[in-house]
């Protein structure tokens, strides 16, 4: 796998049936390592290790109904209130982050309602911040580090 604009983490990898699988630390589980995966695994460790995201308000790849279609988005954080903190769209790195990206992710928050948004390939991360009054999302150089008080 490529080098990737994060900084570097300590994995765990194993041979699965020929191929390579990545261990996630929040779903408990060895996951086939695909270029995306590879995206998704930094972005989990980032929000760990670098914003000191809980562990447990971290939740990856599960189902979102939207307009009674079924997506999965990436990487949500939660508050300790049940609130999104910030979801997360990850895109292989020879993924090119267009508008259609943010699109995306812009369907996604509305179900979600996060506060912060992440966009990343794993070399070009964007980040915003939503802003529900005036109905459109600020970008950011960064997201702020996890605090529950961040709502």
């Amino acid at each position: 796998m490529i080098a990737l604009n994060f900084p570097s983490y300590n994995f765990r990898f194993k041979n699965k049936e020929n191929k390579l699988a990545i261990f996630d630390v929040i779903r408990k589980k060895f996951i086939l390592l695909t270029p995306e995966e590879w995206v998704r695994q930094h972005v989990i460790h980032f929000l760990i290790e670098e914003k000191n995201t809980p562990k447990q308000l971290l939740n990856v790849e599960k189902q979102l109904l939207i307009n009674k279609l079924s997506k999965r988005y990436d990487v949500l954080a939660y508050l300790p209130s049940g609130k999104i903190q910030l979801i997360v769209e990850c895109k292989a790195p020879s993924v090119k982050i267009t508008q259609e990206t943010f699109d995306q992710i812009a369907r996604y928050n509305l179900v979600t309602q996060a506060n912060y948004l992440m966009v990343t390939n794993g070399i070009k991360h964007y980040f915003c911040k939503m802003n529900y009054k005036e109905k459109r999302y600020d970008f950011l150089i960064d997201i702020p580090a996890y605090s529950h008080e961040n709502n």
